[in-house]
């Protein structure tokens, strides 16, 4: 295996950006990448985000027609949480050719990947017509999207952040995570536009629309990636000849205390975030008989909030540390999970709005900082395969299964939501525990370049 040349410890931030081995990137190039990677993760979050929206509104009945009204939403979001279970292998997969070849590759390659998936979803036949074979077919491409998404995020958030200046990492990696609020303002909009505009026939044919839109987001999003410059780190890693032939393996034996931490971080961060966007709209329509459209506005509410607050968190992360805005989101959580559910059981539509609001913007300071943390646990040579792979990990373990757990809760305590709150109120210990497990290292990476 070849192995880099550079060692364990970081340059101190005092150093003049030559000696990591590059030159700054030019001001208007950096906004230029951190637009084109909020576009392009905002469109990867949209095909992701209007399957869970369909799972909850309109898959059980066409996908899984003979199983009660609980039963097929189990069955429907387990659906969902299959294009999870792929994440971890995609993110190994892209993560190591991203640590070889080329990081900027493996992103327009997921960009692509992921788009397709979704408009063959649009295509699909379902029960009625082809009967197990329709939600056979759903559950593969289900797995095929998970597994292309897999080194999107993460892949983003190494390409903004190695770009970045130091002492503005956390603020422009926010333009990352900034993406899944873009997704689900645009995943909500276009969803609540079809169902309004075909009426009765959306759970026919309507919700095929926002699925099949995704091909004008896929030309979009090629255009704003190919435009971008590789990242500098992975260039003078090229040309150092540092490159790593075996990136995974390097992370197990040098970096697994901190692969597991970053698991935890986002497995609860996950847990609550899909509960929000996906779970809800089930719970709300389905079990509190509330109007479809309170629930997906008023996350649509929450996404505009997000995609405000994740900003002010990154800026506030590059003043006074990641850690420490980090561990708030993660309070928060602990805090917010029982008036959550509390709030939406009042079935008052300003109510829902003030739950779902609050809870997106609170969450906001685990997940804007997100970027800037993840890339400071890893060295260069195997960057892009442990952050894929924490981050994935994390993202199965917590929003993959949560949906799910949230219904076989809600089913097993005959429909309280106590439990649910709970879980959600673990999610936010297990944030925190893997912070703590990590703080050392994010520590040491904030007084130091992370180019180097």
């Amino acid at each position: 295996m070849t192995t880099t040349s550079m060692s364990g410890s970081h340059e101190p931030a005092s150093q003049p950006a030559a000696s990591a081995g590059r030159t700054p990137t030019a001001p208007r190039e950096m906004r230029k990448i951190a637009g084109a990677s909020a576009i392009g993760t905002g469109i990867e979050l949209y095909d992701f985000l209007i399957f869970g929206l369909a799972a909850g509104l309109v898959f059980p009945k066409l996908f899984f027609p003979e199983s009660d009204p609980l039963v097929g939403s189990l069955l429907s979001f387990m659906t969902f949480g299959a294009g999870f279970l792929s994440r971890p292998l995609g993110g190994i997969v892209f993560g190591h050719f991203g640590d070889r070849f080329s990081r900027k590759t493996m992103l327009v390659i997921s960009l692509v990947a992921t788009g397709v998936c979704t408009v063959a979803m649009g295509l699909l036949p379902t029960y009625a017509t082809v009967g197990v074979l329709a939600p056979i077919l759903l559950v593969a491409l289900r797995v095929l999207q998970g597994f292309f998404m897999g080194g999107e995020q993460s892949g983003a958030f190494l390409m903004v952040t190695e770009h970045a200046p130091t002492g503005r990492k956390s603020f422009y990696g926010a333009f990352v995570t900034a993406g899944s609020p873009i997704g689900s303002i645009l995943g909500i909009g276009v969803f609540n536009i079809v169902a309004v505009a075909t009426g009765p026939a959306f759970g026919e044919w309507g919700w095929r629309i926002p699925f099949l839109a995704s091909a004008v987001l896929i030309a979009v999003g090629i255009y704003v990636r190919l435009g971008i410059a590789e990242s500098p780190v992975f260039r003078t890693m090229a040309a150092d000849k540092t490159v790593t032939k075996l990136p995974l393996a390097s992370v197990l034996a040098t970096a697994l205390p901190l692969l597991l931490g970053g698991v935890l971080v986002n497995l609860g961060f996950n847990l609550f975030i899909f509960i929000v966007n996906s779970f809800s709209m089930s719970y709300g329509t389905e079990h509190l008989g509330m109007d479809r459209n309170v629930i997906l506005m008023s996350g649509m509410a929450g996404s505009v909030g997000m995609l405000i607050s994740v900003f002010v968190a990154g800026w506030l992360a590059d003043r006074v540390g990641l850690i420490k805005v980090m561990l708030a989101g993660a309070l928060f959580q602990v805090i917010w999970a029982f008036p959550y559910f509390m709030l939406f059981d009042s079935r008052s539509a300003g109510l829902i709005y003030v739950a779902v609001i609050v809870a997106y913007v609170g969450l906001s300071f685990v997940f804007g900082p997100m970027a800037a943390y993840y890339v400071s646990l890893f060295k260069p040579e195997h960057r892009y395969s442990g952050v894929a792979l924490s981050y994935n990990l994390g993202a199965v373990l917590g929003g993959g299964l949560s949906p799910s757990i949230a219904t076989w809760l809600m089913g097993t305590f005959e429909g309280s939501s106590t439990a649910i709150s709970a879980y959600i109120a673990i999610g936010g210990v297990l944030s925190a525990i893997g912070l703590l497990i990590t703080a050392p290292q994010v520590r040491r990476a904030s007084t130091a370049t992370l180019g180097d």
